[in-house]
């Protein structure tokens, strides 16, 4: 049995917990199966399995090097895929991580317009606003707004869209409504922090040609798009975010614009995917796609 093909049945045997399964998975004899794991032990140096009458599983070391080829199999299978499939006609599954107000707002009401090009690609979709290891977690993009640091990871601009300096009523009869940035001193923000950190998030706006951060106190932090918003709609106090994510709080009153002729640059959105990963036909297409579908929105970024 060649090398890959051992790790293959390593990764089958610690995925079902049983030699004989994993043998009859692959279609090899169950004495093959052994003597290729001790063989690999062997040429490791390292125990990589613990084995009782009931069960098997990994040891530290095999958990560790478990990871290491389930990595090195999807390297494998998506060069082999870049080349027996077009990009005309890609398959397999597409794991892709969306903040909650694109999912909804922009790529699921357009995603069937992808699905009818690409029926052979499966979506497995995860939303929300927590940032996450693409290589760990087996993703293959994500979209992400604001400016991303990870250097390790390719980074293709979709847009810059527009935002929006918001309060409730409430808030404004209370408080005032500011008419220059400056005023801003006189109000508070609600505060957003991530990943357990307070972050500094100040509000934008253009003045005089140049663009102008505002540091606003504030009395409540939240970690979540849809908290930050129920937060303005609550009285807590400003916020700053893309036009998209309020703008039926705003059609409806819920939510009162200020500053407008002070605007934001606006925020740019991004599709990342990991850089030493050979860009699959699936992911290739879909950024592809992604890109058409954003600059309809929004115009070239």
């Amino acid at each position: 049995m060649d090398r890959l093909d051992a790790f293959a049945l390593f990764c089958r045997i610690v995925e079902l917990g049983s030699f004989t399964q994993a043998a009859e998975a692959l279609n090899v004899p169950r004495a093959t199966a052994t003597q290729a794991i001790k063989d690999l032990e062997t040429r490791l140096g390292a125990r990589l399995l613990e084995r009782t009458t009931r069960q098997v599983k990994p040891t530290p070391d095999g958990d560790h090097f478990y990871r290491h080829c389930l990595s090195i199999l999807a390297e494998l299978d998506d060069a082999e895929a870049s080349l027996r499939q077009s990009t005309t006609d890609p398959g397999g599954v597409l794991r892709l991580d969306l903040h909650g107000s694109h999912a909804t707002n922009i790529v699921l009401p357009n995603i069937d317009d992808f699905h009818r090009r690409y029926p052979r690609i499966d979506i497995r979709l995860s939303s929300g606003d927590r940032l996450v290891d693409l290589v760990a977690e087996g993703i293959d993009c994500v979209i992400r707004s604001g400016h991303p640091r990870d250097s390790s990871l390719v980074i293709k601009r979709l847009a810059v869209i527009p935002e929006v300096m918001c309060a409730s009523p409430a808030y404004l009869h209370q408080h005032g409504t500011p008419k220059h940035p400056d005023d801003l001193r006189h109000h508070h923000a609600v505060g957003f922090f991530s990943r357990g950190y307070d972050s500094s998030y100040p509000f934008e706006c253009r003045l005089n040609g140049e663009v102008k951060e505002y540091d606003l106190p504030n009395w409540i932090s939240v970690n979540d798009a849809q908290t930050y918003i129920a937060s303005a709609l609550a009285g807590c106090g400003l916020i700053q975010l893309p036009r998209l994510d309020t703008q039926k709080h705003l059609d409806s009153g819920a939510l009162v614009e200020v500053l407008a002729d002070y605007p934001s640059p606006g925020i740019p959105v991004s599709v990342l995917y990991p850089s030493q990963r050979h860009l699959a036909p699936r992911v290739r297409v879909f950024v592809d796609w992604v890109s058409e579908l954003y600059a309809a929105h929004f115009g070239q970024a």
